[in-house]
């Protein structure tokens, strides 16, 4: 479940390469799903979205 490097831009509430080690490992403790459709969304990148709207305070659309 690594993050692939992509052109989004980056923003002050981003989780460093560090923080992303500690809570990947967290993640893929949860991970052993069996059914369903595979993910396709990047997990870090949903994470580094709800820290933004978190830090300014964007409301939920």
């Amino acid at each position: 479940m690594t993050s692939e490097k992509n052109s989004s831009p980056k923003y002050p509430s981003d989780i460093s390469d560090e923080e992303w080690e500690i809570v990947e490992k967290i993640f893929e403790e949860l991970e052993p799903y069996t059914t369903g459709r595979p993910r396709s969304s990047d997990l870090r990148e949903i994470l580094n979205a709800i820290f933004y709207l978190n830090k300014t305070g964007c409301p939920w659309r």
